[in-house]
């Protein structure tokens, strides 16, 4: 059973109704500063992550929510110092689906090369916020000051994931009931500069790979895209899920990718092939086909890698949260979560954070030790893509060993 590290509790009162209380993000910020969820009813809490971590070892597990929740200083004016994190309480102004963190690296220009003037100058000390809500906008808020930034409208429906471009150049990609992906650059004051088509229907989630050059992404009729973020073109479709796809993650090397549907598996890809390397079920024996959308206490409704590559954790409508090791066929630690409906890994990958009711679950990531195969698989990659990696000059039972197979 995985061990549980703290909880972070939703305020409740006679007259809350639970209605509206979802949970369907949570995010880490990329240096691991803040944690931020959706309590539900417009709410966004955002909460500096080391001090929580601090108030859970100090307090316990339990305990150690309240008193986290009472002792993190309130950030009330933009003289406080950026570099100690507040706590902040944010009213988006309608019910919130996706949250994404991003942050700038000087070097990185803005794609619109044709406007010189800009109402924002992103720098590297600054931390962004994204919050995509039901009404279809975007809205862009600045994590150290709590202020709004950017009120980004084009979507028509509800904006159900939100992620940015791993590189530092302030790339948002939304994803929207309305089948459609857009394209934002918030260097050049939230420009959209792209509209990705070719979903027949909701899409539910993206996700780009670490090195910023492919996107996925997912949705209803079994969808899963690859997308070229040079070109803006579409690279290929992955096709074996039996039902909607709801979330997508990258491995850390980019070389994996896996999905999760209401088919109730998760698939662990190789991107670069289209060819399916890891099947993990979560009801046995696995429905066929053609009931694959029937066992809805089954339904996988998250899924997040881990950062060290070899753990991938899925959240389930059977009240189960599961860690499971890329090469093994079945859950290495399990743990109850009731309506769970959102996951990720904290930064360093050594904490997963749950969404369920407006509130939010911590478990520590299995400790296991690597093998040396799936180290050297990790550290080719961080000087060269899996494409790359398949040309090498070596003996093809190294290039077997540096290579993902079923």
């Amino acid at each position: 059973r995985a061990r549980t590290v703290g909880e972070l509790l939703a305020p409740t009162s006679p007259f809350d109704k639970k209605c509206g209380r979802e949970n369907w993000t949570v995010a880490f910020a990329p240096d691991g500063s803040y944690l931020a969820w959706s309590q539900g009813h417009r709410i966004v809490k955002l909460v500096p992550w080391a001090q929580c971590l601090h108030n859970f070892l100090l307090h316990g597990t339990k305990n150690g929510t309240n008193a986290a929740s009472a002792r993190l200083p309130r950030h009330s004016s933009e003289s406080s110092h950026k570099n100690k994190p507040c706590e902040h309480i944010i009213d988006c102004g309608d019910i919130v689906w996706s949250l994404a963190f991003g942050s700038s690296v000087p070097d990185k220009q803005s794609r619109c090369v044709n406007i010189e003037w800009h109402r924002f100058k992103f720098g590297q000390e600054q931390l962004l916020l994204a919050t995509g809500l039901n009404n279809g906008r975007i809205k862009i808020w600045d994590v150290y000051t709590g202020k709004l930034l950017l009120n980004l409208m084009d979507h028509t429906e509800v904006v159900r994931d939100l992620t940015f471009a791993p590189d530092g150049s302030l790339i948002l990609v939304s994803a929207s009931r309305d089948k459609t992906l857009r394209v934002w650059d918030l260097k050049d004051d939230g420009n959209m500069m792209k509209v990705l088509r070719g979903h027949p229907n909701w899409v539910y989630g993206c996700a780009f790979s670490p090195d910023s050059s492919i996107l996925c992404s997912v949705g209803a009729s079994k969808a899963v895209f690859l997308w070229d973020m040079d070109k803006y073109s579409m690279l290929r479709k992955l096709e074996g899920h039996h039902n909607d796809v709801v979330a997508c993650e990258f491995s850390p090397d980019g070389a994996l990718l896996a999905t999760a549907s209401y088919d109730t598996r998760v698939y662990v890809w190789d991107p670069h092939t289209g060819v399916i390397l890891r099947e993990f079920g979560h009801l046995f024996p696995p429905p066929t086909p053609i009931f694959a959308g029937g066992a809805n206490d089954r339904w996988v409704r998250s899924v997040s890698f881990s950062h060290d590559g070899l753990h991938v954790a899925s959240l389930a409508d059977d009240k189960m949260v599961r860690f499971w090791r890329i090469d093994e066929e079945y859950p290495v630690q399990v743990a109850p979560l009731n309506n769970g409906l959102c996951c990720t890994f904290s930064t360093d990958g050594s904490v997963l954070a749950a969404g369920q009711d407006g509130s939010v679950y911590f478990w520590a990531t299995p400790r296991q030790v690597s093998s040396l195969q799936h180290l050297c698989r990790m550290a080719i990659r961080r000087v060269m893509p899996t494409s790359q990696v398949r040309n090498l000059p070596v003996p093809c039972k190294v290039l077997e060993f540096l290579c993902y197979q079923i």
